[in-house]
């Protein structure tokens, strides 16, 4: 299960802007939603092969080819 650190907006609750939360990102999308369908038929590890050259083995970590593919479909 993926977690992250949501900050609270102080506006909400008066607290203080370094109080935090846990988040379940799977609580966050629906069990039936169009979202996970998508993630569910296709087979993401196929794109790794596809872009394997176009990424240099020195310098800085590259972002995952699977989310910048992701990110496309969601524009």
């Amino acid at each position: 299960m993926f977690t992250v650190m949501k900050m609270l907006e102080e506006k909400r609750t008066g607290s203080n802007r370094n109080d935090g939360e846990i988040v379940s990102l799977d609580e966050l999308v629906p069990k039936f939603h169009l979202l996970r369908k998508i993630d569910r038929s296709i087979d993401w590890r196929k794109i790794y092969p596809i872009v394997e050259g176009k990424y240099s083995k020195i310098g800085r970590p590259s972002i995952d080819p699977v989310i910048l593919v992701k990110m496309v479909m969601l524009q």
